[in-house]
């Protein structure tokens, strides 16, 4: 049998496991790797990113756009750390993901040899760490092995990123194993046992409500919809998984996560049942453990997650069932339901305290159409208006987030496709690498909502969208400062501004710079007219939006925030 070199066996690998696309920043200890890549070029691209964080950022994404493993391929030492931060987010957005670390030789371990790091004590595997898994691949012959196992963990349970180190020396080793067949996610049934409970506290209820979230495929979401349909249930979705249901369906409720409409948040904490539908119940979903209180809520609790071990570990659920969202779906659309249910009245309110919440509204305190007013309620509806509804919007962390997760709609994974990419765990520069991993994946227009803080995280990857013919439209708030931090900072030490302040570069320039196009807007009836010509360009495009200081929430404005702060502090003393 013709031998090969290891590395070119993992490429091997990969192809196998369908991966078309791998993101990272190459380096010498994995050259071996790049080598074997080239050789598979026809069924595999390695784009080179900017940052190993950028490069993590839109593997990430790709496992979120796919529900298959996204691909990251990065150095050692200082490489594998960059990348730890998308690592993180797919741990905590339960992403399916394969980091790929090259490391120093095997002869030169443990003698602190240059940039070498104890990977497995770095990312876990842990149920507070980074990764479900991390192994390391001394035998070159068992790279199958451990390429398969790495796929099926990632997306086996509760989805999750999974970490294999490749030592130097073994990636140049002779070889004659072969790659294995692709590996399949492994489906939990839904417990037809659980059926009889469920149907009979659903009937019991007078006021349920149901949180979807998590990894759900198009057929998934159809059948999820179905469901709700027949006995008429409200939904919400989960923290940034507000493309699970459908924004525009009559028994939307409203997105459960940061900035929640506080009627929805009443209406939860007054509901008699809730019904959880592939989300953990984390503290953004939960607006820290207080719509339903742990460990046992007062409403009544049907808990369903891919991952047994999700299930009765923060949360004591009346009813919990292992089961994914396909099955459990499938099963719930073709529950009997009644000819008539006894809380018709309530699902039809929370659809109407939905669409109130979206309706824009003026805030007070500050003087409209001065220096950086802009109305953003308003740029959303032109973002609403003109973008196709395939669209894949992202974000990064920053209140800047706040106006599309209040004012846009999304359409729904019942819809046929994901359009939502957004970090759960609140990591900032996301928006701008999902975004252009989005565009080179799928070829559908990406639309990015970025601050300034934000978007200098991981800005230089405008540089890997325009050397591989991807493009995204980026619309950047710049309001000179650390928004999220400095909302905070007003409300626990008003008026002393300390680190939150910024000194930005020229945004425009820029972005023109790396070769996207690049508009200025300080008026709000300039966007609509830019927002057009940058789906119709050729490039991407980003839109720069001179934001006042003052408009630092979708409800509040900073100077009503310090306000009450200052007011608190003087009825303590």
């Amino acid at each position: 049998m013709t031998s090969k070199l290891a590395g070119h066996l993992i490429a091997e690998c990969l192809a196998a496991q369908a991966v078309d696309t791998v993101f990272g920043v190459p380096g010498e200890s994995f050259l071996a790797v790049l080598d074997g890549i080239y050789l598979q070029r026809d069924k595999i691209r390695f784009v080179a990113c900017r940052q190993e964080g950028g490069a993590a950022f839109m593997a990430e994404a790709q496992g979120k756009l796919t529900g298959r493993p996204g691909v990251c391929m990065v150095t050692r030492g200082p490489g594998a750390a960059n990348a730890s931060i998308g690592v993180h987010t797919a741990f905590q957005d339960s992403t399916p993901m394969v980091l790929l670390v090259g490391d120093v030789g095997s002869d030169f371990r443990d003698r602190e040899a240059f940039q070498e790091v104890d990977y497995c004590a770095f990312f876990g595997p842990s149920t507070k760490g980074f990764a479900k898994r991390v192994e390391r691949i001394d035998d070159a012959n068992r790279i199958p092995e451990y390429i398969n196992r790495a796929f099926a963990t990632a997306m086996n349970g509760r989805p999750g990123p999974v970490v294999l180190v490749m030592p130097e020396d073994m990636l140049t080793q002779p070889v004659t194993a072969v790659a294995l067949p692709r590996a399949e996610a492994v489906q939990p049934g839904f417990d037809a046992a659980a059926g009889a409970p469920l149907r009979a506290l659903l009937m019991q209820a007078k006021k349920p409500f149901v949180i979807a979230g998590g990894a759900w495929s198009p057929q998934a979401a159809q059948a999820l919809q179905k469901f709700a349909e027949n006995w008429q249930l409200p939904v919400g979705n989960a923290f940034r998984y507000q493309d699970t249901f459908d924004n525009h369906h009559p028994l939307y409720a409203g997105d459960v996560g940061i900035g929640i409409n506080p009627a929805l948040a009443q209406r939860i904490r007054e509901s008699d049942l809730v019904i959880a539908l592939g989300d953990r119940l984390g503290e953004m979903t939960s607006s820290g453990y207080t719509l339903l209180k742990s460990p046992r809520p007062k409403q009544k609790l049907i808990h369903i997650h891919a991952d047994a071990q999700e299930l009765n570990r923060v949360y004591q659920a009346d009813l919990a069932v292992n089961a994914s969202p396909s099955a459990t779906a499938e099963y719930l659309q073709a529950m009997p339901a009644p000819a008539e249910v006894a809380w018709a009245a309530w699902t039809q309110a929370a659809h109407a305290d939905y669409l109130a919440n979206v309706q824009p509204q003026a805030l007070t305190g500050i003087a409209q159409g001065g220096q950086g007013m802009i109305d953003m309620p308003h740029l959303v509806s032109v973002v609403q208006r003109h973008l196709p509804p395939d669209a894949v919007v992202t974000n990064g962390a920053g209140n800047f987030a706040s106006w599309t997760h209040r004012y846009f709609k999304f359409h729904g994974l019942a819809k046929g496709c994901k359009t939502q990419l957004a970090p759960t765990n609140g990591a900032m520069g996301y928006g701008v690498p999902a975004g252009i991993a989005a565009n080179l994946l799928t070829g559908r227009t990406a639309f990015t909502i970025a601050g300034d803080g934000d978007f200098l995280m991981n800005g230089q990857e405008l540089a890997t969208a325009v050397q591989y013919g991807g493009k995204s439209i980026i619309v950047l708030l710049n309001n000179g400062m650390f928004g999220t931090i400095r909302m905070h900072q007003e409300r626990e030490y008003p008026s002393h501004v300390s680190g939150t302040e910024l000194s930005n570069p020229d945004f425009c320039k820029l972005a023109m710079a790396y070769g996207y196009q690049a508009e200025r807007i300080t008026q709000t009836d300039e966007f609509e007219a830019a927002f057009i010509r940058a789906l119709a360009s050729d490039s991407g495009t980003l839109i720069e939006i001179m934001l006042s200081p003052e408009i630092i929430t979708t409800r509040q404005t900073l100077s009503e925030i310090q306000r009450a702060s200052l007011a608190r502090l003087a009825a303590k003393t």
